[in-house]
């Protein structure tokens, strides 16, 4: 599925740099701890693109948190019907980078099988389905060339390289195995 998400950002107003502030920046600076404190602060929205896919038919969406991390929004699109569902967050672990996401919809949804991302070899081609760019319903192939990969990203630190195409967008994508298992998120 395609994962669009809204987020309401609030800005503080411009504070000119050091160089080139004048002798009452100071007094009227938003960092100021002074008359100003409460300056307006200015809302947009900022959106994003990311994949996922669905493991039961409840509806519930496997997706990287980053993709989801503070949306006030969330449309999860179906790339075969372009159906549009809203989704609410069921839960989140920024340490792993994975978000667990929920829609309702009245029909059976199409059910991604979960695999074992320890039976992968070395050599085994894979494909990476996403959203890249926002073009919705992408395919790429690629060799596995290594699994338990550290990068260093953290203490959960085990990731399987390939040379599948990822994009922005892609991220929280399946990529599955030849026997179309997923075994491991874009």
């Amino acid at each position: 599925v395609n994962i669009s998400t809204t987020q309401v950002v609030k800005e503080k107003p411009f504070v000119s740099p050091p160089e080139f502030r004048g002798p009452y920046d100071d007094f009227f600076n938003d960092d100021f701890n002074g008359f100003f404190d409460d300056s307006p602060r200015r809302e947009f929205k900022r959106q994003s693109l990311g994949s996922g896919f669905i493991i039961n038919k409840e509806g519930y969406i496997l997706t990287n948190q980053h993709v989801i991390e503070n949306a006030t929004e969330i449309i999860v699109t179906f790339s075969a019907d372009k159906k549009e569902y809203k989704a609410k967050v069921i839960g989140q672990d920024q340490k792993l980078d994975v978000a667990l996401i929920k829609i309702k919809a009245a029909e059976d949804l199409p059910i991604a099988t979960v695999g074992n991302s320890d039976d992968l070899q070395i050599g085994e081609w894979v494909l990476a389905i996403g959203n890249p760019f926002g073009l919705g319903g992408t395919v790429t192939a690629g060799i596995v060339s290594q699994k338990g990969r550290v990068i260093g990203a953290g203490p959960y630190d085990n990731f399987i390289q390939t040379d599948a195409s990822i994009n922005p967008g892609n991220s929280g994508g399946p990529l599955f195995n030849m026997r179309g298992e997923v075994v491991g998120i874009n």
